[in-house]
């Protein structure tokens, strides 16, 4: 069993800096009218039924396009495209490590600089500059990246929840009650408040209009700490949610992850779980680094784009739980992607969770599979300390039930957690 798990706590170990094995051990975007994935999606083929593979690739590929062609034509105003084809925040480059000098160069080149940002709890530096009038982010993005190759220079990227979401208008928020540490992390949208979450959820919103209530965030906090009617992995824990979606149309973007990121890790908190697909982007995976250094464990959904779709961010960084999802019988969803590695499976069909302050449904996508992974990791690693993430890490693979091929492999990886959780 140790030979098992020491290749992903080697990853781990070097994500964070850490000196090895034995010291570490999809948007709700509300003024955009996109694709229903949850609805589309329940008409991919069941995991035994047989289909050419190519076909559902061919609609998964087709569903994202879609996705993001009708984000960008409802929101011209605040969204463009990067030169990847990735929708990106409109006329806005971001860049960190970066200094006076280099500022000055950049605005001698048309470049305006609009704010510098201290993100606390990450000690992370970043400057939001202004793309030139009349060109385009994908040129400007190069050519500023050309200018100052010093800096890690990149658009801000958006990122989208993996599963069906959707804004709940008007709906009261979930909040906490009283003080005291929390373990668990959430970056999302907003949560409301149903009772199987009363009084443990302490929300804070990193973008226009948030916190603010969504079928998403909720579902996503109930699998993770709700008690009751809706039992979560860890049911009954604190849990600590950060808004970055609120009612943006250009919310889930990079800067708003890190900053997120930041106040998780600046309260304590030692496991988040983030549920959201994109794009690789310098200022989210630096982000992400910083968090791991200072010892917290991120898990995140693999997307629901399939197979055959780019891989998927933060799920593929490096030290980061990728988590995919499974059906009653334990097959992994069709439209689960990938990620460049695959940690960990969890119910990801008809599961059960709350979706509003007075409603339940059940749901599909991997989104819903993350956090069964995140709160079971969190019962064995309550606080931030390197020097627990070996034993924590090792008591989860022990949990894992292997499924599929027989140790870890590139579709399970290292097995089934919680699989009797949702109401499975």
């Amino acid at each position: 069993m140790m030979r098992i798990w020491a290749t992903g706590l080697a990853a781990i170990c070097l994500a964070i800096g850490g000196p090895g094995p034995r010291a570490a051990a999809q948007v709700a975007l509300p003024s955009a009218q996109l694709p229903d994935a949850g609805r589309v999606l329940s008409t991919l083929p069941d995991a035994g039924v047989l289909e050419p593979l190519a076909s559902t690739s061919e609609r998964l590929t087709q569903i994202r396009l879609d996705r993001i062609g009708a984000l960008v034509r409802g929101n011209r105003d605040s969204i463009e495209l990067d030169d990847r084809g990735e929708p990106a925040v409109r006329g806005v480059l971001i860049a960190s490590g970066v200094d006076d000098a280099m500022i000055g160069r950049a605005a001698k080149a048309g470049f305006a600089l609009i704010e510098r940002e201290r993100i606390e709890g990450l000690d992370l530096d970043l400057a939001r500059f202004a793309v030139p009038e009349g060109r385009s982010l994908a040129r400007a993005r190069k050519q500023l990246a050309k200018l100052l190759p010093d800096a890690a220079v990149d658009a801000d990227n958006l990122y989208f929840t993996s599963g069906p979401g959707g804004a709940l208008p008007g709906s009261a928020l979930a909040t906490a009650v009283g003080g005291g540490k929390a373990s668990l992390g959430l970056i999302d949208d907003g949560i409301a408040a149903h009772p199987s979450l009363a009084g443990r959820v302490e929300q804070r919103g990193f973008a226009k209009g948030a916190p603010s209530a969504s079928r998403h965030g909720t579902a996503v906090a109930s699998l993770l700490v709700g008690s009751g009617a809706i039992e979560g992995a860890a049911p009954g824990q604190r849990l600590l949610a950060a808004d970055v979606y609120g009612t943006d149309p250009a919310g889930g973007n990079a800067s708003a992850i890190a900053r997120a990121l930041g106040w998780l890790a600046q309260s304590g908190v030692a496991v988040t779980t983030i549920s959201l697909v994109g794009p690789d982007n310098k200022l989210l995976s630096a982000a992400v680094l910083r968090a791991q250094q200072r010892g917290m464990l991120i898990v995140a959904a693999v997307g629901n784009d399939g197979p055959a779709a780019p891989p998927a961010y933060p799920a593929s960084y490096r030290g980061v739980f990728a988590v995919t999802g499974v059906d009653a019988k334990g097959r992994v969803l069709p439209e689960a992607g990938r990620a460049l590695h695959v940690d960990f499976a969890a119910p990801g069909d008809a599961v059960l969770a709350a979706t509003g302050a007075a409603s339940t449904d059940r749901l599909r996508g991997t989104s819903f599979a993350a956090p069964f992974v995140a709160g079971r990791l969190a019962l064995r690693y309550p606080a931030p300390s390197i020097d627990g993430i070996g034993p924590a890490v090792a008591g989860l693979v022990m949990e894992a039930r292997d499924i599929g091929k027989k140790g870890r492999d590139n579709i399970y990886g290292h097995g089934l957690i919680c699989g009797t959780c949702g109401g499975h």
